[in-house]
């Protein structure tokens, strides 16, 4: 993945000079390949003969073939649960993890995907290892653009983005993934240029959903959206399609119509363009500060996420804050 070189080549250059910190923030967008790139890091810091010019691992050491099955016990990965967020007892253990003396190789590494999933207990709980860390321990937080990390948090650790790539470069990307389709079951080209234009270029989002049935549910949702704001549909039937792609994927989708919202109340372009002459009509009824509400509310939902609320309820939420913005229709004069 070419896009993710530059930021790999400047960590590189921190660990030639001895600058790499106890703890890295790696941000980018969704699908960037930001946890790839932590896995990569990790392979390269439990090796035992480092290609360091080359920023590569051996591949033949010990400590290789085990990061190779996936059984490396010095490397461990810290993800959302059930709850969509990572809870206090997981980082307990990881700082149980991250005092104790490494089991094979010379360091350990701890990878927390996704820093912008902690609770407060559990930001917290994080807070005394990132304060007091061990010299034989490396943590890497990933973080999605957009999604907050605590502040106490942020500035414990050294930061490094990794930018999105061009269309270009993303398509060819993506087509070299797709070369290993069989021709019936490859997307059209057609079809991957929507794919990266919904994800925002980014490569490995656009390849889950050219594969995936996100477009077709969500070409369904856009059209659901369409109706629903013109009084054809029930906001119980405009939510259906959105509770079958789940709540992150829902909230994801309801969150780029709302910038796009803004971005064209700001004399912007939308980046959806099918569902920009909505959105036009939207942003020429309403004051630009609507969009930033619409945000707002989906911010909310977002975060009672945690508490398992039901997708279809939180979309219906949402679809009537949007229908809100319609301008009145007032009655012909009789």
């Amino acid at each position: 993945m070419a896009w993710l070189q530059d930021s790999w080549n400047k960590l590189m250059q921190r660990m030639t000079e001895g600058r790499l910190p106890h703890a890295l923030l790696v941000t980018g967008e969704n699908g960037v390949g930001k946890r790839l790139f932590a896995d990569a890091l990790a392979a390269l810091l439990v090796c035992e003969r480092p290609d360091m010019a080359g920023g590569a691992p051996c591949g033949s050491c010990k400590q290789c073939e085990l990061v190779a099955a996936g059984t490396h016990p010095d490397i461990r990965v810290y993800t959302p649960e059930k709850s969509r967020m990572i809870k206090i007892d997981q980082i307990r253990a990881l700082s149980s993890f991250a005092v104790g003396s490494p089991q094979v190789a010379a360091r350990k590494v701890a990878i927390i995907d996704r820093a912008d999933q902690l609770n407060i207990n559990s930001a917290n709980a994080l807070l005394k290892t990132l304060e007091e860390p061990a010299e034989d321990v490396t943590l890497l937080l990933l973080q999605e653009s957009g999604r907050p990390v605590l502040p106490t948090i942020r500035s414990r650790c050294q930061s490094l983005l990794i930018a999105t790539p061009g269309r270009e470069q993303a398509a060819r990307w993506l087509a070299g993934q797709l070369k290993e389709l069989d021709e019936e079951s490859r997307p059209t080209e057609e079809q991957c240029h929507k794919a990266l234009g919904l994800a925002a270029n980014a490569p490995r989002l656009a390849l889950e959903y050219v594969t995936g049935d996100f477009i077709t549910t969500r070409d369904e949702a856009l059209d659901n959206f369409r109706r629903f704001m013109k009084d054809q549909l029930s906001v119980a039937e405009a939510a259906k399609p959105f509770k079958v792609m789940g709540l992150e994927r829902a909230l994801w989708l309801f969150e780029g119509w709302a910038g796009d919202l803004a971005r064209i109340s700001a004399g912007g372009q939308p980046r959806d363009a099918e569902a920009a002459e909505m959105l036009m009509f939207l942003a020429s009824h309403n004051l630009p500060w609507r969009a930033h509400e619409l945000l707002e509310a989906i911010h909310e939902s977002r975060s009672a996420g945690v508490y398992n609320v039901n997708p279809e309820l939180e979309a219906g939420r949402l679809l009537i804050a949007w229908q809100k913005l319609m301008p009145v229709r007032r009655p012909a004069a009789g």
